[in-house]
């Protein structure tokens, strides 16, 4: 199972919002036959990937697959079927799949069949790896990732406002990497007006984000970066309805404008999440600035932070840190992480943690 869950993190980026899956089949005597995992949207699951590989050396044997196999069809048809027609004697699963269309039916077809069916093998990895195919299935919103560079001192940039760069290229690439992997990058006003960015992954990766702007005022510069490329990678800015017509010359452009309930610095970042769900966005990734950081997390609307971390120090009461907002009044009121895990960058470090349980 451990197998099959590296498997599945191959996909992310590729799949969503389908779930990650990862299969692997052992034959009878409990050798490693086929493995696979869900590669892309639309395309064939693991356990297909999986069986095919084994070919007649699955039957009788065990399948260990990260998610109950799904028994409905949608974009390819029913898992179920091609682990029957395989001849398995034994599926293994780590967790039934809440979707609506499956929640347990496909465990139901497999044991009427006469199969061993096991659930909960590695479970709660399963559970962190799918977090996000989770949350939206559970909330209708996607998973939020927060991210910043900061020095050792805790700050976003110098109080002049230089912030090229605050961390080294081995962290930079990362960014890029995950921006390849999540449905949109959002940024708010200020970091447009500031750094005129182009928000893509380069090189790009499995999926193209949405660069997203939060501007409740609707005052953004007529022509910048993301207008220009507008038509090329979708840009979608989220205004309050009273705004909206500011933002003519970026509708010309191509970009997408919508109108959401609020004043000028009063968007409410459920509002924003609620119209990211509907679009199906499971995983995306606020990268600032600090207003916008700290509206998120105000709203308890962060689920996993990345911190860039450099061995740098600014200081200055006038330079700003990561996160701003309101915050919280006592140290006891800030969200515990679930997790966390730390990577060393060259001469950075990269903090991950994730707050939300999935």
């Amino acid at each position: 199972m451990a197998r099959a869950l590296e498997l599945a993190a191959r996909g992310v980026g590729g799949v969503e919002p389908n779930p990650l899956v990862g299969a692997v089949v052992l034959d009878a005597a409990g050798r490693l036959v086929g493995e696979g995992w869900h590669q892309r949207f639309g395309g064939p699951h693991a356990e297909v990937f999986a069986l095919a590989a084994a070919g007649e050396s699955a039957r009788g044997g065990t399948l260990f697959v990260t998610l109950e196999p799904c028994c409905h069809h949608g974009q390819t048809p029913p898992c179920t079927d091609a682990v029957l027609a395989s001849g398995i004697a034994r599926v293994v699963v780590a967790m039934a799949d809440p979707f609506p269309r499956v929640n347990g039916g496909g465990l139901a077809i497999l044991r009427r069949a006469g199969l061993v069916v096991d659930v909960g093998v590695l479970e709660s990895q399963a559970r962190a790896l799918n977090a996000a195919y989770l949350t939206l299935l559970g909330t209708g919103r996607p998973w939020v990732l927060a991210k910043w560079a900061m020095t050792l001192d805790g700050k976003l940039a110098t109080r002049t406002g230089d912030s090229k760069w605050v961390s080294n290229a081995a962290c930079r690439a990362r960014v890029h990497d995950l921006r390849g992997r999540v449905d949109a990058v959002i940024v708010g006003r200020g970091t447009v007006a500031a750094d005129d960015p182009l928000l893509t992954a380069r090189p790009p990766g499995p999926r193209t984000p949405a660069r997203v702007v939060v501007c409740g005022s609707g005052d953004l510069p007529p022509a910048c970066q993301l207008t220009a490329t507008a038509r090329e990678s979708p840009v979608l800015v989220y205004t309050s309805a009273a705004n909206a017509g500011k933002l003519a010359a970026w509708a010309a452009a191509g970009a997408e404008v919508v109108g959401l309930p609020g004043g000028d610095n009063a968007l409410s970042p459920a509002a924003i999440l609620d119209d990211l769900g509907r679009r199906r966005f499971t995983r995306v990734l606020v990268e600032g600035g600090a207003k916008l950081l700290g509206a998120f997390h105000d709203a308890g609307a962060i689920d996993e932070t990345w911190a860039f971390v450099a061995p740098k120090l600014f200081g200055g009461l006038a330079a700003p840190g990561p996160v701003g907002g309101r915050g919280v009044a006592a140290v006891t009121d800030a969200r515990p992480p679930v997790s966390t895990a730390v990577e060393i960058l060259g001469d950075n470090v990269l903090i991950r943690s994730v707050f939300t349980a999935s």
